[in-house]
Order: structure tokens, then sequence, then C-alpha cells
């Protein structure tokens, strides 16, 4: 076998060590030195064929070949093949995956065309990207949350990425229903019930019945704001994947600011959290309220006695809950409560709290998952630190389309700022469907 043909086996080999790249035009496989699998295989290919015809002219004649070489020759020639359609196989499916390809068909060429000039304006920020830049938002349908004078919207996947990393950073964006609106402002009617019916003959008269009693819920659309920067080097720097990096940069500060303001945001600036609406005993439960069972102690859970034990109040918080709402119901509570939750036992002398079985899985207490967010109340006089609720059904976040970047390379020299905005709202739009456990007797 010639120098070429074994020098070209060996690069194949070592590019199983490749790494995927996202680039402005989708993603790209290269080696750590740069060389690229495809190109490897070509030169394995053009080498191969050398070695062929270094043979056919050696002068030998077809009876007299080598017979084992012969076999060699053709499982390399279909060690080549095999190699060549796992690539081509590669390349469609990364073709699929690539921007507006998804179902195999063909990218929207509006939305390339917008990622792309976004691409060079995040880069660059040069100022004839710019008209180009807000005409390509119009044609690939991301005009909705326009704002000359407020930057421009990131891509679509560039968005999604960063709403992915913020989804498993914020418990409550993960348990909560999300929506995403084009307005300022969502409502919601309820229907509060009052329909009346009855039992009926066949031939009996059908009075008419009293009407379903609606409410409105309306909930408002707040700004979120992140404001990341990067060197100009590293932005020059075309291995650098920008949506990857903006969702590094922002998700925590987002996950942070969401997570804190659906729990015990006030409403003001921010969505309206769990916590800060009125409550009031189970007992006495009205719509517009949030229902609370208390712990059976002034400040903290009941000692464990042989009539009573601490985990009587989280049984009586799972019975709050009616059934419909408790099949789907999830505890949540601070790592701090749960340190404490997790020692209770029932009156069998059983834990209640159960470890997860297989990686991915949660806690459970009471057969239920639990969820930690440290943004709820530390166990204390009057504090509310843990809640059950079904909150798909019971807190509802609001997205408004389109996440901004405004460029700013002048504020903090060498360093260029991305301003980043985004529209979120939140609230209660179930009040059935969530209960709280109130440290008090």
């Amino acid at each position: 076998m010639t120098k070429k043909l074994l020098a070209a086996s060996v690069a194949l080999a070592a590019a199983a060590a490749t790494t995927a790249i996202p680039g402005p035009r989708g993603i790209q496989y290269v080696r750590a030195d740069g060389s690229n699998p495809a190109a490897i295989l070509a030169q394995m290919q053009s080498a191969f064929e050398e070695f062929k015809a270094e043979i056919n002219n050696s002068g030998e004649t077809r009876a007299a070949a080598d017979v084992v070489r012969d076999e060699k020759i053709d499982r390399i020639n279909n060690h080549i093949t095999e190699l060549t359609q796992a690539l081509d196989a590669a390349n469609q499916a990364i073709a699929a995956a690539q921007i507006g390809g998804a179902g195999g068909g063909a990218p929207d060429a509006n939305i390339v065309a917008h990622a792309e000039a976004f691409n060079a304006w995040f880069r660059r920020g040069d100022r004839a990207i710019d008209a180009d830049l807000r005409d390509l938002e119009v044609q690939a349908a991301l005009s909705t949350d326009s704002d000359p004078d407020g930057g421009y919207l990131v891509p679509e996947e560039m968005a999604g990425e960063i709403d992915r990393v913020v989804g498993t950073v914020s418990a409550m964006r993960g348990l909560a229903r999300t929506m995403t609106i084009g307005t300022d402002t969502y409502k919601k009617l309820v229907n509060m019930g009052g329909t009346g019916s009855g039992w009926v003959g066949e031939k009996d008269a059908r009075p008419e019945t009293n009407t379903p009693t609606l409410r409105e819920l309306i909930f408002t659309i707040m700004e979120l704001y992140a404001n990341p920067a990067a060197t100009q080097r590293s932005l020059d720097d075309g291995r650098l994947d920008i949506a990857a990096w903006l969702a590094d940069e922002v998700s925590i500060e987002f996950a942070e600011q969401e997570g804190a303001a659906f729990i015990n945001g006030d409403g003001a600036n921010k969505p309206r959290g769990i916590l800060q609406y009125d409550k009031v005993a189970n007992a006495s439960y009205a719509w517009g309220k949030t229902g609370f069972v208390v712990s059976g102690h002034a400040s903290g859970f009941v000692a464990p006695t042989a009539s009573a034990s601490p985990a009587d109040a989280l049984i009586d918080l799972y019975g709050a809950l009616k059934q419909q709402y408790r099949q789907n119901g999830t505890f949540i509570m601070s790592d701090p409560t749960m340190m404490t939750v997790r020692k209770f036992k029932d009156a069998d002398g059983s834990f209640i709290w159960s470890a997860p079985t297989a990686p991915g899985e949660v806690p459970t207490i009471l057969g239920k998952p639990v969820i930690t967010d440290d943004n709820m109340d530390a166990v204390g006089a009057n504090k509310f630190p843990i809640a059950f609720g079904a909150w798909q059904r019971a807190y509802l976040i609001l997205d408004r389309f389109g996440i901004r970047v405004l460029r700013d390379p002048y504020t903090n020299k060498p360093n260029v700022h991305f301003y980043t905005t985004k529209r979120v709202g939140g609230g209660v739009q179930n009040f059935e469907a969530m209960k709280l456990l109130k440290i008090s007797t």
C-alpha cells in the first residue's frame, strides 16, 4: 500500500474525534486541527485509486495477481463505500436540523437570511447591515415585537435556545403552563359555574335554567433584561457559537429574576407570584384567594408523639386539593424545608419522603413529585413554606413574542455589551388548583 493511502487511512481513523461547530449556515463537523472528515475521505479515495493504478501498471497479468491482495483491495473499497454512505446520511440529518429545515423540508430562505444578517451584525455591528436586518425581520415574519430604537429580534433558533436553558433553571417555568402571545395584555374568561340543570321526563316541560357566571382575568406583560458583554476579539472569532454564548450569558439572569417573580413577585413591573395573592383558611376558601392549611405549631411543625406527627400537616395539604387537581399535583418548597420534611414519618413509622429511583426522576412526598425552589418562604411563624398544586392548571406564564438585542460597543470599551430584553407576564389562573401550608396553629 502506498504512503498516501496509509496516511489517509490514519487521518480518517483519527477523524472520530470530531466536534460539531454551529456556524451561520448550520452545523459543520471539524477536527481539533481544523480538518474535515469529508475532505479526508476524498483524500483516501484518491490515494486508493492511485494505489490501484500502480498495481495495474506494474506489468503483472491478471492471472498472476495475488489473490490475497485482491481480497484486501475489495475490502478497502467496500469500507470506503460504507464510510461515504454513512457520511452522506449524517450530512442529510444535519441539513434537516438546520434553521427552518425541520421535517426534512427546505429551510425558509427569509429566516436563514435573517439569521445570517443577525450573525454579521452581532459580530461587527456594521451600520450598513441595519437596514437589511430590519427588512429581513419583516420578511421572516418576526416583526411583531420590532422596535427601531430597541435593537433587533434574535433569530428563532437562538430565542428557542434561550428559552430552553431558562426553562431548565426556573422551577416554576418548568411546571406551569406557558403561552406565547403578541400583545401587551392577555385576557381570560373563567366559568364560575351557576348553570342550572335537572332531570325531566319525555314529555315534561323544560323551563329556562340559570346561566353561568364568568370572571375575567387580565395578565399584563412586563419587561425583563440582561446586559452581558464580550470582547470584540472574541466576536471576531468565527468559531464562537453566538446562540449558545448568548443563551449561557442571559439564562441565569433571566431564570433567577423569573423564578423570584413567579413565587414572590408583587405584580409591580414584574409577574405576580403564587405567594402574593390574598390567602384564606381552606375551610373558608373563595375564588380569587389562595386556600391554606396550618402546620399545627406556631413556629414550625409539631413534635412527633404517639398521637401526632409532623407529617400530618403534609397529609392535610395533600387532601386540601380537589381530587381532579391532586392527581397531577407537585409540591414546591425550598431546599432547607425539604431537608426538614424528608425526616418526617407517618403514623406507621414510614418516611413520607422517597428518593428518586432512576436518573432523571425527582423525589416524591406521599407519592407526588417535589420540586425545590429557594424563593419559597423559610419555615417560620406565619410563613408559607410549602405549596401543592396542579401547576399547569394553577399558574400561567406569558411570553411576548420575540427576544430583542441592542448592541452597545461604546459604554464599556473594549467590551461590547448586548442589552437583551424579554417580555414576560405571569399569575394565578385557577385558584382552586393550588393550596399552601401556613406555619401556624
